[in-house]
């Protein structure tokens, strides 16, 4: 089985950012990461991720637009 890469970008995205990892997380593939690129968020989103520890990988960047 091949390798899988779900990148999630996400901006102020608290109120959705947990269900969307966990679907990708749920997923059949054995060789599975999920990143998450957040653009900046000013709300909780970060603080909400972090609740998966080292299951996913985090991104962490200035606002880009």
């Amino acid at each position: 089985m091949a390798h899988v890469s779900v990148i999630i970008p996400a901006y102020n995205a608290e109120r959705f950012v947990v269900d969307t990892v966990n679907s990708a997380l749920n997923q059949t593939y054995e060789d599975l990461e999920v990143i998450v690129v957040d653009d900046g968020s000013k709300d909780g989103t970060v603080a909400a991720l972090q609740a998966f520890g080292d299951r996913i990988r985090v991104h962490q960047q200035a606002n880009g637009g």
